[in-house]
């Protein structure tokens, strides 16, 4: 292994840049043309069903921005950086083949399984394709695990952004911007491109500006908010992205917040390519067989649950199944939406994790390191002393050591990338602070979509016993839905009663995405699709054993012996929930096969018989 020490960062960026352009090109178009058989001549939901409030025909590279910037929260960024800890040779290995594989795949299939049920959740799939037992089991698990998935962001965005004020006033002002633009797009027509440049100039301006508004006292004690503080404003704007429209604030904000996402990744590769740096953490650490500080089991199975959305994620279901199906104006941009913006998630996580691992192993390791453990670290691994960590410390204000999270390690990494490119070196505490910033931005974009999805599932959860709740358009529902499942997760982030909390949503995350796998595979044999059902079968049932697997020995070997017996009552609840699917799952393909005369499902999923009836 000591040939791939050292390696170029350019040989990263560019493999994976061919890997992703060739599986878009090939695997992508496969599987829309043979597996899903895509088709225009098929009405959407969007279409057939237009309200001007949660089912919207919009412009698909609108659309891309929304369903990317709803993906795309902490995980590319967080999970490969926390990896990095076993080298950066695993991560970079499963974000290439779990992104091409199992990623795109999972995206593709549910998106398109939404849209041929009327762009119905995860769970009603679940009841109509499985059976009312499995779904409903499916419904419960979806909305435990959003809970706990939107209480963690939202922890990790506070972190971030507290007493923060530049930060937090760049985030502020991507709201008013994205109502203008919401308005724009939707009382003009023709107008996307007008609103796009209009949202990018205000959004840079804001940028820009930002900082020297916060050097006004006055200023920045109104955008100099607390822990407290935060922790209501997160959730209440959760709550009113779940309940506006959508074209008026989630959709033109997360399309806004697109442009700094993919701008600073793209600034982040062009400063790669620029200075073209060496990778410092080597291709495997000596915690690849467990007891690091960073994650404390060994790299497999763990590296399929700490690079979670990077590769493969089970948020995206939730997403996929929510907002995006009822807004896709044709079946063939699944293509484009579904398995791109994949992709293009993937190439961040790589990016994140390049950040990373181009800091010194030293310096990597004195911020993961909780402060409390790090002499003993140190005495133990002496070889990892500090480089440049000082210097960092120094130039940015802040003691960077024990900030653990990854949140802090790739600001870092980030700001030594730029601090190389000629005439930048005076501006690395500028970069750091916009750094953690973006961090924000993207799990923002997260917790607005997740809480207008959360939404969703409650009201159809609700509407079984009190049927007026099925209808979307009732205000009163609306209003009561969003408002408890926001006081759900809500209540957590501002107790705090979550901490530790990224192993457990790894699991609980990849569990979904084995979930979605095999719930749209039962579908596609349905549908008589044959061998072609084993493209989204086999990853599905893979995530499903490695997250068992990486589930028990995170209870058995790490929570329980530290007595954390809430995380380990979460996960047991987690994967029990999940296999209970499984098993309904497995026997209903069981059932298919055997009667080798699988229904015939048109393109909502209704059956023949129904439409007939219907």
């Amino acid at each position: 292994m000591e040939f791939l020490n050292g390696v170029n960062a350019l040989t990263l960026i560019f493999t994976g840049l061919l890997v992703f352009a060739i599986a878009y090109r090939l695997y992508g178009v496969f599987m829309a043309n043979k597996v899903l058989r895509l088709s225009n001549k098929n009405l959407t939901p969007a279409v057939e069903f237009a309200d001007g409030q949660d089912y919207v025909a919009t412009n698909r590279n609108v659309l891309f921005g929304h369903h990317f910037a709803a993906i795309a929260a902490a995980g590319p960024l967080v999970g490969p950086v926390l990896a990095a800890q076993f080298g950066y040779l695993p991560g970079a290995l499963w974000i290439l083949i779990g992104c091409v594989l199992g990623g795109g795949v999972h995206d593709m299939v549910v998106l398109f399984a939404s849209v041929r049920h009327k762009g119905q959740s995860l769970a009603t799939i679940a009841s109509r394709e499985i059976g009312a037992a499995t779904g409903t089991i499916a419904g419960l698990a979806i909305l435990f695990i959003l809970i706990l998935t939107l209480a963690g962001l939202s922890l990790a965005c506070i972190n971030a952004m507290h007493e923060a004020s530049w930060s937090l006033f760049t985030v502020v002002i991507t709201m008013p911007i994205a109502i203008i633009m919401g308005l724009i797009m939707r009382y003009r027509k023709d107008s996307v491109g007008f609103a796009s440049i209009l949202g990018g100039v205000l959004l840079i301006a804001g940028i820009i500006g930002g900082h020297d508004l916060m050097q006004n006292p006055q200023i920045n004690s109104l955008f100099s908010w607390n822990i407290g503080t935060i922790s209501i404003a997160i959730p209440l704007y959760g709550f009113l992205a779940s309940v506006l429209p959508v074209w008026l604030l989630l959709v033109p904000r997360d399309y806004l917040s697109t442009y700094l996402k993919i701008g600073t990744i793209l600034m982040l590769a062009v400063g790669v390519i620029f200075i073209h740096p060496t990778v410092q953490m080597p291709a495997l650490t000596a915690f690849i067989h467990g007891g690091g500080p960073v994650i404390g089991g060994p790299v497999l199975p763990f590296i399929f649950i700490v690079i979670a959305c990077g590769a493969i994620s089970g948020f995206h279901a939730v997403i996929a199944t929510g907002t995006t199906p009822k807004m896709i104006a044709k079946e063939s941009e699944i293509l484009f939406v579904g398995y791109g913006a994949m992709l293009v998630e993937g190439f961040v996580a790589l990016m994140a994790l390049i950040a990373a691992c181009t800091l010194m192993p030293g310096d990597y390791f004195a911020i993961n390191t909780p402060k409390e453990g790090y002499d003993a670290f140190l005495a133990a691994h002496p070889n990892l002393h500090t480089v440049d960590l000082k210097h960092y410390s120094d130039v940015i204000g802040i003691d960077l050591h024990g900030r653990t999270g990854g949140a802090v390690s790739l600001a870092v990494g980030m700001a030594h990338i730029f601090n190389k490119v000629p005439f930048m070196d005076q501006l690395t505490a500028y970069w750091y602070n916009f750094a953690i910033m973006f961090e924000a931005v993207f799990i923002l974009t997260a917790i607005d979509a997740g809480t207008r999805v959360g939404r969703f599932f409650l009201q159809e959860m609700l509407g079984s016993a009190i049927p007026k709740f099925n209808d979307k358009n009732w205000v009163p529902g609306v209003i009561i839905s969003s408002a408890l499942f926001t006081f759900a997760w809500g209540y957590l982030v501002y107790t705090g009663n979550i901490g530790s909390i990224w192993p457990l949503f790894g699991i609980s995350n990849q569990l979904l995405a084995a979930c979605g796998l095999i719930v749209c595979t039962t579908m596609l044999i349905r549908m008589n699709r044959g061998r072609y059902a084993l493209w989204s079968a086999i990853p599905g049932v893979f995530m499903a054993l490695i997250t068992i697997w990486a589930g028990y020995i995170q209870v058995t070997t790490i929570y329980l012996p530290k007595q954390q017996y809430l995380l380990a009552s979460l996960a047991v609840i987690a994967m029990f929930l999940m296999l209970l699917v499984f098993i309904g799952a497995f026997g209903k393909w069981y059932n298919l096969l055997k009667s080798k005369a699988p229904d015939q499902i048109d393109f909502y999923g209704e059956s023949v018989k129904e439409l007939v009836e219907r």
